[in-house]
């Protein structure tokens, strides 16, 4: 559905993930009906029609397995992937007595929305990003970087921390979490497939002895003959379905709308009543922000994630000048470059602004 505010685009949100979850499942099944169809292709000798059915059939078997295991993989992701992804970027909890500045900064934002607390962590790398995790208010975290910390003002800061807060609040995190445990579990069942058949012997053809059932007794010796070109045909195909399962995981990543990066902006002003030090903030993140050694899933959930050239087209995130364009227009906000230029803006007890030509404020948070 189309998105028309913020509350619409949580609905879809919660639309979204609830689709995801049941593309995980059908994901899964198509990849073990195409390891059923491999089975198939080099155990027995049969028409390609054959092969289907029977992979079919295996498939029928297979089903209640690889639904709890699928279940089993769902949970958890859901259950521990706070702590598999505090390992993967070596993050760690920190508390008022340790960053009381920085702690005190996402308490007020969350007292002043009635919000609960998220727990705050600090990944100790040079680069400037924070990011959001978590699935429900019990394991809700805000990560931000050792460099980001000392690179921005107390201003800036706040503003990240709305950001991100806005990610929370608007159900982007809880998405964008399911979104990686799916390309979790079809890259892991993928790879195996493809390992599988790259260590199998090809040295003969494919295809083993007949298959003893009432269609191969039945089928003529030259369908027979044919197998093997007919298990060639059949773990081609498996291997398309692989192939397909694989880019619809990469594609499910890409629909994730852009959208929610601009909301999260215009939430942090919001929250702040301070377009300025969102952009300030942008500006000294822009191409500083790649945090080394750490998976796409996660950079995927930064305030940027950075993308340039031909690859900008499967971005996840707008840029940071289409995202300050958007702040400077909507929002009332400056870039550094027009803070100098921009006529004096009167306030009470100044002079009547029209006697200089001063321009009054513009946009919703003027």
């Amino acid at each position: 559905m189309p998105a028309f505010g913020l509350y619409s685009h949580i609905r879809n949100n919660r639309i979204r993930s609830g689709l995801l979850l049941a593309g995980l499942f059908l994901l899964v099944y198509v990849l073990t009906y195409a390891a059923a169809l491999v089975v198939e292709a080099m155990a027995y000798e049969d028409t390609l029609d054959g092969y289907l059915r029977g992979a079919f059939g295996g498939f029928l078997v297979a089903f209640p397995w690889v639904t709890l295991g699928t279940a089993v993989w769902l949970f958890i992701g859901w259950k521990f992937h706070q702590g598999m992804i505090a390992l993967v970027t070596g993050s760690h909890a920190v508390t008022r007595e340790e960053e009381p500045k920085l702690y005190n900064l996402l308490e007020n934002l969350c007292i002043s929305r009635g919000l609960p607390m998220p727990r705050l962590s600090i990944m100790e790398t040079d680069a400037l990003n924070a990011f959001a995790t978590g699935l429900n208010e019990k394991q809700y975290a805000i990560t931000v970087t050792r460099g980001l910390k000392e690179a921005l003002s107390d201003a800036e800061m706040e503003a990240v921390l709305a950001h991100e807060l806005t990610h929370i609040r608007n159900g982007d995190v809880r998405l964008m979490v399911i979104a990686v445990i799916i390309a979790g579990v079809v890259s892991f069942f993928g790879e195996l497939l493809f390992r599988g058949l790259t260590r199998m012997s090809w040295g003969s053809p494919p295809g083993g002895s007949t298959r003893p059932s009432s269609s191969s007794t039945s089928s003529s010796s030259g369908d027979r003959k044919g197998g093997g070109g007919a298990a060639a045909i059949a773990i081609l195909i498996a291997v398309a379905l692989i192939v397909l399962s694989w880019i619809l995981s990469i594609v499910i990543r890409f629909a994730l709308s852009r959208s929610r990066e601009y909301l999260a902006d215009a939430g942090a002003v919001e929250l702040t009543k301070n377009p300025d030090a969102m952009i300030g903030a942008l500006l000294k993140i822009s191409g500083r922000g790649e945090l080394a050694g750490v998976p796409s899933g996660i950079m995927e959930m930064c305030v940027d994630n950075p993308r340039s050239g031909f690859s900008d087209l499967f971005a996840t995130h707008p840029s940071i000048d289409d995202r300050i364009d958007a702040l400077v227009r909507y929002a009332g906000g400056r870039r550094p470059e027009q803070v100098e230029t921009v006529p004096h803006i009167a306030r009470r007890g100044d002079a009547d602004p029209s006697s200089s030509g001063a321009a009054p404020p513009h946009g919703p948070w003027g």
